[in-house]
């Protein structure tokens, strides 16, 4: 069975900064990476990584938002720095066996339940 386990998100001022974390397990994942939604929004690729260090983000997170994976442990991490009140979303841990990695939510085989992000400002 095929599981993806988030942990951290919460509220947070404008400026501040989070970082949430996901453990898969049952499976060695090539692709890993967080997906975010806002009410009445479509989901979005935020971050994905694969092959451990090639990384790939969505232009309005760059420079403030930093995705890392640790392959032993099946692990992907996005630090979250500088973050606005439209980074307010739901954000998903995603994962695939399949390459290529994008930022494409039709292209993910798993997903977690979601950890919520709230950014006041």
């Amino acid at each position: 069975q095929v599981v993806l386990v988030e942990s951290g998100g919460g509220s947070v001022q404008a400026g501040g900064s989070l970082r949430l974390s996901c453990a898969g397990f049952g499976y060695t994942y090539d692709c890993m990476g967080w997906f975010r939604q806002a009410p009445g929004k479509e989901r979005e690729g935020v971050a994905v990584i694969y092959t451990g260090n090639s990384t790939v983000y969505v232009d309005s997170v760059k420079d403030r938002f930093t995705i890392s994976q640790d392959i032993a442990k099946n692990t992907v991490d996005l630090r979250m720095t500088s973050l606005k009140p439209e980074d307010t979303a739901m954000y998903y841990c995603t994962a695939t066996g399949r390459l290529p990695c994008r930022l494409d939510p039709s292209t993910m085989s798993y997903w977690g339940r979601g950890t919520q992000v709230t950014v006041s400002s």
